[in-house]
């Protein structure tokens, strides 16, 4: 997951795209701010005729002032950017501070100095607010799952603790080679002719045969 500085437009198109959505959240929350305020204070059988009033009269202008924000939002956060050369939350945090400052000029000195710390104060509280978010968004994730290779000598898909077992040698004779099954069987031979190979199996020896005939 992104930051909120990563995830965002380049700057020259930020701006609009800030603009856009500026005057779309400003225009559906206005327009369910007034229209509740419409009900209210409309009389009794014409409140919604008041309340679709009061939308048409005041949600145009609530979007154009989030629309207004934004813009100049977005062009001081560009603005900071090219001097600064980095994108982090310094550059949101300036340019709150500043959009604030900017909307309250004709007030006075005072008030644009208020409206600058406010501004500023806000944008700090949104920008930590995103990065704890992150945070813990990123620390809820599980790892990936590493499949380490076997070491050589270890089985395939055996544990790290586990033992290697020893390699098998073809001429190693087994625990019961020796025994009652060894001693009489012989091993296979293989016979080559004519460029094919022929397996023979001896079985055991076969006892001497009788001889019946009279002297």
């Amino acid at each position: 997951m992104g930051t909120p500085e990563t995830s965002r437009e380049p700057c020259p198109d930020r701006i609009i795209d800030d603009i856009g959505g500026a005057f779309g959240m400003g225009a559906v929350g206005g327009s369910a701010f007034h229209f509740l305020k419409g009900l209210y204070n409309s009389p009794q059988g014409s409140r919604f005729i008041g309340a679709s009033q009061a939308v048409r009269l005041n949600a145009p202008r609530v979007g154009g002032s989030f629309a207004v924000w934004g813009g100049l939002f977005s062009s001081f956060d560009c603005t900071m950017v090219y001097l600064r050369q980095k994108e982090d939350p310094w550059n949101s945090i300036f340019a709150g501070a500043a959009t604030g400052g900017f909307l309250s000029m004709r007030q006075g000195l005072t008030a644009s100095a208020r409206s600058a710390a406010f501004g500023g104060v806000l944008l700090a509280l949104i920008e930590g607010a995103g990065i704890m978010l992150n945070k813990v968004l990123s620390a809820q994730q599980p790892p990936p799952m590493i499949m380490d290779e076997p070491a050589p000598g270890y089985p395939t898909g055996g544990l790290p603790g586990q033992q290697a077992l020893p390699p098998v040698d073809s001429e190693t004779k087994p625990w019961f080679g020796g025994g009652w099954f060894g001693e009489n069987k012989k091993k296979d031979e293989t016979v080559s002719s004519g460029g094919s190979e022929t397996k023979v199996l001896e079985s055991f020896d076969a006892p001497p045969v009788p001889n019946f005939e009279y002297k």
